[in-house]
Parts: C-alpha cells; structure tokens; sequence
C-alpha cells in the first residue's frame, strides 16, 4: 500500500493553516497581522488587502484549528472530488474574500479563521446527490439546523462569528445551486 495525496487542494489548506498556526506561535505571534482582517483595510496597503484571503488560514488556538481541520479534512475531499480541485480553491478563495469584506463592512472587530469555509463545506456536501429539477431535504434540513443554530448562538456574548459562518453557508449554498445547475445532464 502506498499514501495518496487524494485531495490536493483540502489537504495542502489544511497544511498551510497548521503551518501558519505553529510558525505564528513560534514567532510570538508575529505573523497575526496578516493572518486576520482587521476592522478596515488600508486599500494602498498591499499587505492589508491580502488579509481579506489569508485570515482564513489564521487561528487562534489549537482546539481552533483542530475544530476547523476535522471538518475540512472530512468534508472537503468529499467537495473536491465531485467540483474538482480548481472549482474547490476558487470556492475556498471567494469564500474568504467575501467573509473578509462583509466583516469590515458591518462589523468593529477583527476575524480569523477557516468557519466560513468549513460551513461552505458543509452545504456543499448536502448537494453531493442532487438530480436535475430536485432540492435535497438533506440540503434543507441542513440549512435550517446550521442557520437556526448559528442564529441562537449570535444571540450569546463569545468571540464566535456566527457572521461569517452563515456567510460560509451562503456561498456554499449558491455554488451548489450553481455547480450543480451547470453540471447537471439528466
């Protein structure tokens, strides 16, 4: 038996986010600055713009980023194999971007972290079985679970943004409808 990368871009994600995470701690946090978006973006600073994408590879702590690594590395290859690696890293990138954006544009704090992206995953995978004409009742049941919940949760007082995941969800649900539209045949 030998190892296969099966699932380049989930699994090279994956590494980047533990590497940035360690080096970071190793540094003292030196590298926080741009593995988070701050509360604007200074748009004449290249380094600030290029935040808007790499927050998503910055985490907090540990179980942070074990949390957000158990999800991508269990729902992502399922992603990649039917989108294919392409469509799976634009998803990824137009994920962080719009998380990022939507962020400085409606809130007064910082973010980092891969949520956005694993709830992204996470609706993604409830089209995995779509047929033309159809909406899975996976799909359904998912989005009312995961947007109830986060609804409930953005009521509480933590360092948690519910935000940025419903959006995650958002983008996940639109690229399904439509890579699933454009992909469909029967």
């Amino acid at each position: 038996m030998r190892l296969r990368y099966n699932s380049p871009v989930i699994l090279t994600f994956a590494f980047v986010c533990a590497l940035a995470f360690f080096l970071n701690k190793g540094m003292a946090g030196a590298l926080s600055n741009i593995l988070s978006v701050g509360t604007s973006i200074n748009w004449k600073d290249p380094l600030s713009i290029i935040t808007l994408l790499t927050h998503s590879i910055g985490h907090s702590s540990v179980d942070h980023l074990l949390g957000n690594m158990t999800f991508i590395l269990l729902l992502g290859p399922i992603v990649e194999e039917k989108y294919g690696s392409r469509s799976t890293l634009i998803m990824i990138l137009v994920t962080a971007l719009i998380t990022g954006i939507l962020n400085i544009s409606f809130f007064d704090t910082g973010l980092l972290g891969a949520s956005g992206i694993v709830f992204m995953l996470i609706l993604l995978v409830s089209f995995t079985n779509v047929k033309s004409g159809e909406i899975p009742i996976t799909f359904i049941l998912v989005a009312l679970l995961f947007v109830g919940k986060e609804v409930w949760q953005s009521l509480g007082e933590d360092r948690v943004s519910q935000f940025a995941h419903i959006i995650g969800g958002v983008c996940g649900s639109v690229f399904g409808f439509v890579g699933n539209k454009n992909r469909l045949t029967d």
